[in-house]
């Protein structure tokens, strides 16, 4: 008796509180951590590892991809040819670029939603839904901007390691690339193809990553920069008489005619030092126009110049 009373004296001492583990009572858990996202228009909190995530720009959505994040909705329209698992049924339709459905969002209950430029004007009309953060690429500072885009991301999905070890990646070849390009000592000229017409775009434009980043010196530096870039004729190109010409088909991407070559190779430009030394490149529109700023497009097109600089 005399030591059944002293153990449980000891047993009482090592716990004097009765605590709710040795009642069988759940341990507390504790709520999801929040973190703020600064971004182009305002702050959003947003919980860490979100479940429910809706995408509305395919250079985030190429980077979760990457990152192996599952997503519940995007939208399926003009969906980049690479990201073409994102057409199943087991991913929500949320309409297009530039139409989103927002009964189908609804539908979802995101609990976050990454959106881009074409939807900036609905932005209020998102967040009412769920948080929602907006994602751009400064085209003046691409790789500050892509970079930012990336690290928000790895942040947001608990996957900020493996963020730095691709951007380390991005970093390298694009260093190889400029070596590349400036030994080269040959110049460019970017042009966007679209249903019969052409506009030219040069350094801090939508691709003017080629010659601010990669080091393809511009054959004209005052190209206007605007979205759509600037209207150019065929005697432009033939009087800038470019090393390289680089062309991106809009109409091969967004349901227009893929024309490009039947209409870039004419009479005119066949006169041009890019036609004459095979040094015409057709970029991939899938990775230039619908989804750059991501880290698998931001990868092939570094490949792409790379391939295409001799």
């Amino acid at each position: 008796m005399f030591l059944v009373v002293i153990l449980a004296i000891v047993t009482a001492a090592c716990n004097p509180t009765g605590s709710k583990e040795s009642s069988g009572a759940p341990a507390e858990v504790k709520e999801s951590e929040e973190i703020t996202v600064k971004h182009k228009l305002g702050e959003t909190k947003v919980k860490k590892n979100p479940q429910k995530v809706v995408v509305f720009d395919f250079g985030v959505l190429d980077s979760l991809d990457k990152m192996g994040v599952e997503v519940a909705g995007v939208p399926q329209a003009t969906i980049p040819s690479y990201l073409s698992k994102y057409k199943d049924a087991k991913y929500v339709n949320t309409g297009s670029l530039k139409e989103p459905d927002f009964e189908k969002i609804n539908e979802v209950q995101p609990d976050l939603i990454i959106i881009s430029d074409r939807q900036a004007e609905l932005y209020k009309k998102f967040a009412e839904i769920a948080p929602t953060i907006h994602m751009t690429i400064d085209y003046k500072n691409y790789m500050t901007s892509f970079k930012e885009n990336m690290k928000t991301l790895g942040n947001i999905f608990g996957k900020e390691s493996f963020v730095e070890e691709e951007l380390e990646k991005v970093d390298q070849t694009i260093e190889k690339l400029h070596d590349k390009a400036a030994a080269s000592g040959k110049n460019a000229l970017i042009i966007l193809a679209n249903d019969g017409k052409v506009s030219a775009y040069g350094p801090g434009s939508r691709f003017g990553i080629i010659h601010d980043v990669f080091g393809v010196t511009p054959v004209d530096k005052n190209i206007e920069v605007s979205t759509h870039g600037q209207s150019i004729s065929f005697e432009y190109i033939v009087e800038k008489n470019p090393d390289y010409l680089f062309v991106i088909d809009r109409g091969a991407v967004v349901g227009g005619q893929s024309s490009a070559k039947q209409v870039v190779e004419n009479d005119l430009v066949k006169n041009t030092k890019a036609f004459k030394d095979g040094n015409i490149v057709y970029l991939d529109p899938n990775f230039w126009y619908l989804s750059g700023g991501g880290l698998v497009s931001v990868s092939e097109m570094v490949k792409e110049i790379e391939q295409g600089v001799k």
